[in-house]
């Protein structure tokens, strides 16, 4: 709890100044290309459009390179791509828990990043509550990236490359903790995901199979009221019924609010890439898409577990099996492979001539 406090406490600082600082920010002095945000077709207005961080092109171009920089953790090597790998729509491929610095864990199963400007609360917890300040905690997490905001600016000033792209960006070669999170938001602010077969079909584009037919039909019957459609969550925060795992001991929403009423609530996930997404659960407990829905007919209730859950109809077999079919369709190829959501230091056939 301590560590979220200070946490807190810095996020509080950092935007307070960044307000004071972006109130000056107007159409006739913007600095780079400016950039359409991306809303989709049938998604409501975001929560978080860019008002203060105006996106532009060198912006983005600036916090994708952060996003994959080793250099903002205290090894040099562990970077916010480690646990938000693309090809797994940013999650953290095949592993329960995230870990960071000197092979440490943290007590969480990493979340996909896509779709964050959506979110009025970040975090499976929802312990911040703005995405510009949401990197303080993996950055100064001591099992995470375990870095100071000074260790960070000593390096990047240090690189000519660093100080060039924060002028294309910013106007200025001056290197900031509002500036790096503000970069880190504009490129993970426009890492939208609404290009599946679901949404071709909905676009009329596409059709189901007979099996995810049946699936979608069972979905928006036992679970559109807490995955609702466009994005898969409500955004809410639900005791599904997974009891307590002692090596943890994670409280989930109760460690934010103090208040017991809260205890082993996470936020509803979203279930779009949700086969890229494997292991499941908020401590990745549970391996395979089937198993993972067929806990909602087997969850063991205790006084806080929702209303929803408790008073749910068991699923058969057959009825989990047509659901995951239709899952299936929630995978975006179009965001695992996306190049210019790639590291930009990679390329995989340079070496072919």
């Amino acid at each position: 709890m301590r560590a979220t406090i200070i946490i807190l406490s810095l996020a509080v600082l950092v935007m307070l100044g960044a307000f004071s600082i972006q109130a000056f920010v107007t159409k006739e002095n913007l600095i780079g290309t400016p950039v359409k945000q991306i809303i989709p077709d049938g998604f409501p207005s975001p929560v978080y459009k860019f008002q203060d961080n105006p996106l532009t092109k060198e912006g983005i171009a600036l916090g994708r390179k952060l996003f994959y920089e080793g250099q903002l953790s205290r090894d040099g090597i562990t970077s916010c791509a480690s646990c938000h790998q693309q090809f797994a729509a940013f999650s953290d491929f095949e592993h329960p828990l995230s870990h960071g610095f000197n092979n440490a864990f943290t007590i969480r199963n990493a979340p996909p990043l896509f779709n964050l400007a959506w979110h009025k609360e970040l975090h499976l917890d929802g312990a911040i509550n703005h995405i510009e300040v949401q990197p303080l905690a993996p950055l100064l997490d001591t099992n995470e990236m375990a870095t100071t905001i000074d260790s960070i600016l000593y390096k990047l000033n240090a690189d000519p490359q660093y100080r060039s792209m924060f002028k294309a960006a910013f106007g200025d070669t001056k290197i900031n903790s509002q500036r790096i999170l503000r970069a880190l938001a504009q490129f993970t602010g426009t890492i939208v995901s609404a290009s599946s077969r679901y949404d071709r079909v909905k676009k009329g584009k596409d059709r189901f199979n007979d099996f995810e037919q049946r699936g979608y039909e069972l979905f928006q019957l036992h679970c559109n009221s807490c995955h609702a459609e466009p994005f898969f969550t409500d955004f809410s925060y639900r005791n599904i019924g997974l009891p307590l795992d002692p090596t943890i001991n994670d409280y989930g929403r109760m460690r934010i609010t103090g208040l017991p009423a809260d205890s082993l609530k996470f936020k509803v996930p979203s279930l779009r890439n949700i086969a890229r997404t494997a292991p499941y659960f908020h401590d990745g407990r549970t391996w395979g898409l089937s198993i993972a829905t067929n806990h909602f007919s087997m969850a063991t209730p205790d006084p806080n577990t929702d209303t929803l859950i408790i008073n749910s109809k068991p699923l058969d077999k057959a009825q989990i099996q047509y659901i995951t079919y239709f899952l299936r369709t929630l995978t975006d190829s179009v965001l695992i492979k996306n190049p210019s959501l790639s590291d930009p230091a990679f390329k995989p056939y340079e070496h072919i001539r």
